[in-house]
């Protein structure tokens, strides 16, 4: 039974096989993973503590709108930061060589989903509307093709193989 490696485990095994830039950019991804980890430790602290002094104290009522949105949009932008590193551990063991245009596109849709749940929209002029949903799908569009054109080679690799 093979064991999994970690994905320092990997870099330390490959460590000697790669160029310069390889391990430059492995030690800038391993960077901003912690980095970015430290910004999630902060961000989540901080929420809990919100959450909790705001109960506690009555100022925070979850069924309110304001503050379920205010709320709501911190849970997204903690998910966001994680899912963003989550992505950097597949560039420091070189499990990928750069960040998957598809990735950065849903996490910039959820970054916009973010933007749409604390919006005000009362307050918010209409272009700013329409520039928010022609964005929205524009990058559904391009996620849309992205993962189609990967689904195809996925299939024809598979016939080919098979």
């Amino acid at each position: 039974m093979s064991e999994k490696r970690t994905q320092f485990q990997v870099l330390r095994d490959d460590w000697h096989k790669m160029s310069v830039y390889q391990r430059f950019e492995s030690l800038v991804a391993l960077t901003l993973t912690a980095v970015i980890g430290v910004i999630i430790l902060v961000s989540l602290y901080k929420l809990i503590q919100q959450v909790g002094s705001g109960l506690l104290s009555g100022f925070f009522d979850p069924l309110q709108k304001d503050s379920f949105q205010v709320v709501f949009a911190e849970v997204l932008t903690v998910m966001i930061a994680l899912e963003f590193n989550h992505t950097l551990q597949f560039v420091a063991p070189r499990q990928q060589s750069i960040i998957q245009t598809k990735i950065v596109l849903l996490i910039s849709l959820l970054a916009i989903a973010r933007k749409v749940i604390v919006l005000d929209f009362e307050a918010t002029d209409m272009g700013e509307l329409v520039g928010m949903a022609t964005l929205i799908l524009a990058l559904g569009a391009v996620y849309w093709m992205i993962r189609e054109r990967d689904d195809r080679l996925a299939a024809q690799s598979k016939a080919d193989a098979g």
